[in-house]
């Protein structure tokens, strides 16, 4: 798993939150950014070629509606609305994301940023231990 997301939460949000665009599409991981409704803020160049969307598709979109219904469910979704409520997430677990492009198993990562009330969403392959 990347050190990125073995971090604090605290230390990643502080990090991500301040890199411009083009340091964030640099990531070598998916990154999603969503307000406190999971409308999509910033959606970063490895996000785009792992989903197979643009960002000019998704910026602006709810991200569980509009995006991605598969994650409208309470192992995704729920985590991340209870998480808003309560003003604190930081968790990480499997998913497979069933687009019809590019269906694929991904780690995913979910840390709310409560000073800013948005929550961020990595994304990273799913690879098996060796």
């Amino acid at each position: 798993m990347s050190s990125a997301f073995a971090a604090t939460p605290t230390f990643v949000s502080q990090a991500i939150d301040s890199i411009s665009d083009a340091q964030l599409d640099a990531l070598p991981y998916g990154v999603i950014q969503l307000d406190a409704e999971g409308n999509v803020l910033r959606y970063n160049a490895c996000e785009e070629s792992l989903s197979g969307l643009s960002r000019q598709k998704v910026i602006g979109k709810n991200f569980f509606k509009q995006i991605a219904p598969c994650t409208d469910m309470q192992e995704f979704y729920g985590r991340f609305r209870e998480g808003v409520a309560a003003g604190e997430l930081h968790c990480t677990f499997r998913f497979h994301f069933s687009f019809k492009k590019n269906p694929r198993d991904v780690t995913i990562t979910l840390f709310y940023n409560a000073p800013h009330k948005i929550t961020w969403v990595l994304v990273q392959p799913f690879e098996l231990d060796a």
